[in-house]
């Protein structure tokens, strides 16, 4: 998912999808230490959408702190 994409997204509907993605990618360490994945490079993308959806979490709290 793009940033941009992320940054229409209200607070909690980020919150769930980290939770969701938080949860897929425990599952796929999980599998991939028993068993050999069929698409490694999904925990990279899952890890990375986690950190841009917490950003923009971080960002929208900034903005709100700020008075935006």
């Amino acid at each position: 998912m793009k940033a941009v994409k992320m940054r229409e997204l209200a607070a909690a509907e980020i919150a769930a999808r980290i939770k969701e993605l938080e949860e897929e990618r425990f599952r796929l360490r999980f599998r991939r230490a028993t068993e050999p994945l069929e698409d490694p490079l999904r925990l990279r993308v899952i890890r990375k959408d986690i950190a841009r959806l917490k950003t923009v979490l971080r960002e929208k709290a900034a903005g709100a702190a700020a008075g935006r």
